[in-house]
C-alpha cells in the first residue's frame, strides 16, 4: 500500500507525465512507415529528473503542519489564500486570477507546481507592502512564497490614528509568516519589516554576482544551502552550522555592543534579539502594564506573564494570549518575530535585521522609565553604510546617475577606470565625467569594488589622478622616466578629491564684480571628505585659493602621509595605534600637536592646544566674518552643515537657523564673488573633518585669506 507521500509523488509525476504528453511535440508518420505500439508503464517506465532529491525536501514532506494544517477544517479545504502556496495547485490558480479554495489534502509543492507554463513565465513579485521586484526570471518562483504576509504599510494601517503608547484592544499581533526569505533579501525595496519612519534601512543585500539569489545559494530540488559554492570564499565552512561563524570585512562593528567584534554576523544579530527581547518586557511591563514572554514555537507567539517569571499563564489549562498591544510595543514585537522567523536572515540580509531590531530598542527606549541596553552600532564604516544617503539618496529609481555612480555605487569605480575615465571642467565652470554611465544602487561598495578580481585581492592599480582643478597628482610620484608610479593610495582620492577647485569657481564667477551681489550666484559645494584635494593642497588646487597668495603643496612632512598609512582600508578609522609611537599616549588624533611647534595660529594666546583647535577657532572667526559681510550687504546668512544648500536666507536676522528657513525655497540668494569663495572655503573646511591632519597649513591659509577677503582684521593670526 502507497504511503501518502508516496501518492503525493506519484500523483505529481503522473501529472508532469500528462502535460509531457500533451504539450510535447508528436512526429506524423509517413506513408512508408510503421508505427511501433505504444509502450506499457512496464516497459518504459517515465523517469523524472531530480525526484530523489525533491523528496528529502521540505517541499515535498508530507507530513509537515503546512500542507496538513486544514485536514481537520470545515469545510475541508485549503482556503484560495494559503493554497497559493500550501498546496500543489495553489499557485497557478493564484497567478491566473482565481480564488480557489483547495480540497483536503492538497498536496506537497510537486514538479508541476513549478514545472508549468504559467508559473515558468512568472518574472515579477509583488509583496504585501505593494511593492513589484521585477526582472526575477526564476528567482519569482521562490518568492512567490517566500515573501512573507504582512509588512510596514499593513502594521501602520492597522494602528492608524492611535496614540502609540495607549492600549487599545483593536490592536493584535501580526505574523509575518514564515521563512519569507525574499522580503529579507529585498530589504527596504520589499518593505518586509517595520521601518520606523525617518530611518533610512539597506535595499537587497548583493552578496556577490552569481550569489545574491534564492538559486545562486540552494539548489532548487533539495533547497538545501550549496555548501560548496561558500567554500570557494569562506574558509572553513564545511556544514551550513558554519555559515553562521562568517563575518566580512564590510561588516566590522560591535553590533550588539557587546566587545567581540569577530564573531560570526549571525550571532551579532543573537545579541541584539535579546537586547530587543529585554525591551519588549520592560515596556509591555512598565508601559502597557502586563508582563510578555514569547514562544516562537506556539501561536501567537506572545503570551502573558504576570509574574514576570519568564513562564506563560494559564487560564482553564489553556495559554494567556498577549492582549495589552500599544502601536509602538506591536511594531517591535513585528520587528522581533520578523528576525526569528527567517531563519537564514543573517546570510539573506544582515544589516537590514539589524537596523530593524536597533531602531526597535531605540523607539521602546524613548518611552521607557529605565531604558534598556541599546545597539553598540546600527551603521558600518561609510563605505559600507548602505543605511545612509550616500547610498540610498537614488532609490526612486535605483539607478546611480552617471555623475554620482562613480562613487556612490559598488560597480561604479572599476567601470570608470577599465574605461580610462576623466574629469574636465566646461567653460562655465560646471564638472564633466566620461568613462561612466548610470549604476545600479546598492548597500554600499562590495569586494569588487577596489580589488581587481582578476588579480585578487590586490586592489585596482592607479597610477595617477585627475582632480576637478585639472590637475593630476599621485602618491607615487614620479619614476626616474617621469612616468607616474601606481600607489593603493591613489584608489582612494579618484572619489576622495571633492567636485569644485579654485577653477571651477573661477570659470563660474567670470566677468562679476567681485563685491557685487546677485540673486544669480548659487552656492558651490566641494562635496564631501575631499582629504586627497586637502593632502596636496596646492597640487590639487581643491580650495579657493586666492590670487597673490601662495599656498604650500602635499603635505609630506608628516611620516605617515598616505591614506592607507593612516586609515584601515575597511573600517576608514584612524590607525591610533600608529600615532601612539610618536605620540606618546594619545587615543585621539584630534588632541595632538607637534611638540617643537610653538606658534599661535589663531591669535588666541594658547599655543599649546592642538591643530585641531587652532583650525575650529579659525573656523568660528570665518564664520562670524562671512555673517557679518552678508549682513552689511542687507542679506543675512545663515549655515548648516546638515541641510542642503548648507546656506540660507537669515530671513529674521537672529543669526540661527529655524525650521521653516532649512528649506531649499529659502537658498541663499545674496552672494557676491568674494563671499562666496570665503562660504565655500568654509564649508570645505568643514566637510573634510580630518584637514587639520591632512594638511593643516594649507587649512590655516584658505581659512585667514577668506576671513580677510569679506573684510576681517588678520592681523592677529600668524599665516603659514
Amino acid at each position: 500500500m502507497l504511503t501518502k507521500k508516496a501518492v503525493f509523488i506519484v500523483g505529481g509525476l503522473l501529472l508532469l507525465a500528462a502535460l509531457i504528453v500533451a504539450c510535447g511535440p508528436k512526429a506524423t508518420p509517413t506513408p512508408t512507415e510503421v508505427p511501433t505500439a505504444e509502450p506499457t508503464p512496464t516497459e518504459a517506465p517515465l523517469e523524472v529528473p531530480f525526484v530523489d532529491i525533491w523528496a528529502g525536501s521540505g517541499h515535498a514532506d508530507a507530513a509537515a503542519e503546512a500542507f496538513n494544517h486544514w485536514n481537520e477544517a470545515d469545510p475541508k479545504a485549503v482556503p484560495a489564500v494559503c493554497a497559493r502556496c500550501h498546496s500543489s495547485t495553489g499557485i497557478v490558480n493564484y497567478l491566473n486570477g482565481a480564488s480557489v479554495d483547495v480540497p483536503v489534502p492538497g498536496g506537497v509543492i510537486t514538479c508541476t507546481t513549478c514545472h508549468n507554463p504559467t508559473v515558468s513565465a512568472l518574472s515579477e513579485v509583488t509583496f504585501p507592502s505593494g511593492a513589484v521586484i521585477s526582472g526575477l526570471g526564476p528567482e519569482a518562483r521562490c518568492m512567490t512564497c517566500h515573501q512573507g504576509r504582512e509588512s510596514k504599510v499593513s502594521v501602520d494601517e492597522s494602528v492608524k490614528d492611535m496614540d502609540a503608547d495607549t492600549v487599545n484592544s483593536d490592536i493584535k499581533f501580526m505574523n509575518i509568516h514564515y521563512f519569507f526569505a525574499g522580503a529579507t533579501l529585498y530589504g527596504a525595496q520589499a518593505h518586509g519589516g517595520y521601518e520606523y519612519d525617518g530611518k533610512i534601512y539597506d535595499i537587497k543585500f548583493t552578496h556577490t554576482e552569481g550569489i545574491d539569489t534564492c538559486l545562486g545559494c540552494h539548489d532548487q530540488h533539495s533547497l538545501k544551502v550549496k555548501i560548496e559554492v561558500c567554500q570557494t570564499c569562506h574558509e572553513g565552512v564545511t556544514t551550513v552550522e558554519d555559515l553562521k561563524n562568517n563575518r566580512m570585512n564590510g561588516s566590522l562593528e560591535d553590533y550588539d555592543g557587546d566587545g567581540n567584534t569577530t564573531e560570526g554576523i549571525y550571532y551579532e544579530i543573537q545579541g541584539i534579539q535579546e537586547l530587543a527581547y529585554a525591551g519588549i518586557k520592560a515596556y509591555a511591563k512598565d508601559v502597557a502594564g502586563t508582563g510578555i514572554v514569547y514562544d516562537p514555537n506556539t501561536y501567537p507567539y506572545f503570551f502573558t506573564d504576570a509574574e514576570g517569571d519568564g513562564n506563560i499563564d494559564q487560564a482553564d489549562g489553556k495559554n494567556v494570549s498577549f492582549t495589552t498591544w500599544t502601536p509602538r510595543l506591536l511594531k517591535a514585537a513585528y520587528n522581533y518575530q520578523f528576525s526569528v522567523k527567517d531563519p537564514g536572515a543573517f546570510a539573506h540580509n544582515a544589516k537590514y535585521v539589524i537596523e530593524l531590531l536597533c531602531d526597535s530598542i531605540d523607539d521602546l527606549n524613548a518611552k521607557l522609565p529605565t531604558p534598556v541596553k541599546g545597539c553598540g552600532a546600527r551603521n558600518d564604516a561609510g563605505h559600507f553604510a548602505g543605511s545612509t544617503s550616500p547610498f540610498r539618496d537614488w532609490d526612486d529609481t535605483m539607478m546611480v546617475p552617471a555623475g554620482c555612480s562613480k562613487c556612490h555605487s559598488a560597480s561604479g569605480l572599476p567601470q570608470f577606470l577599465a574605461n580610462g575615465g576623466s574629469l574636465f571642467l566646461t567653460s562655465t565652470g560646471t564638472l564633466q565625467i566620461t568613462g561612466i554611465v548610470a549604476n545600479p544602487s546598492a548597500n554600499g561598495f562590495m569586494c569588487s569594488t577596489c580589488h581587481d578580481e582578476a588579480k585578487f585581492p590586490n586592489r585596482y592599480a592607479v597610477e595617477s589622478v585627475t582632480l576637478p582643478s585639472g590637475k593630476v597628482v599621485s602618491f607615487g610620484g614620479k619614476d626616474t622616466d617621469g612616468k607616474w608610479v601606481a600607489n593603493d593610495s591613489n584608489l582612494c582620492i579618484v572619489c576622495h578629491q571633492g567636485r569644485e577647485s579654485t577653477a571651477s569657481l573661477n570659470a563660474y564667477l567670470a566677468g562679476k564684480d567681485p563685491n557685487t551681489v546677485s540673486d544669480k550666484i548659487s552656492f558651490k559645494n566641494i562635496h564631501y571628505f575631499a582629504a586627497g584635494a586637502t593632502l596636496f593642497g596646492n597640487d590639487a588646487q581643491g580650495a579657493y585659493q586666492f590670487d597673490g597668495k601662495t599656498y604650500v603643496g602635499q603635505n609630506t612632512t608628516h611620516p605617515l602621509n598616505k591614506c592607507v598609512e593612516c586609515h584601515d582600508t575597511h573600517s576608514q578609522a584612524v590607525k591610533v595605534e600608529d600615532c601612539a609611537a610618536c605620540h606618546t599616549g594619545v587615543t585621539d588624533p584630534g588632541t595632538i600637536r607637534f611638540a617643537n611647534d610653538t606658534t599661535d595660529w589663531d591669535g588666541d594666546g594658547n599655543v599649546t592646544e592642538s591643530m585641531e583647535e587652532e583650525t575650529a577657532t579659525l573656523q568660528e572667526a570665518l564664520y562670524a566674518q562671512i555673517q557679518a559681510a552678508a549682513a552689511a550687504n542687507g542679506k543675512p546668512i545663515v549655515y548648516s552643515a546638515d541641510a542642503y544648500p548648507y546656506f540660507f536666507n537669515d530671513t529674521n536676522g537672529n543669526g540661527t537657523l529655524e525650521a521653516d528657513e532649512a528649506t531649499s525655497a529659502n537658498k541663499y540668494n545674496g552672494f557676491t564673488p568674494n563671499l562666496l569663495k570665503a562660504a565655500y572655503n568654509y564649508q570645505y573646511s568643514i566637510k573634510d573633518p580630518g584637514a587639520f591632519a591632512h594638511n593643516p597649513k594649507y587649512i590655516i591659509q584658505i581659512l585667514i585669506d577668506s576671513i580677510e577677503t569679506v573684510g576681517g582684521d588678520v592681523t592677529m593670526y600668524t599665516r603659514p
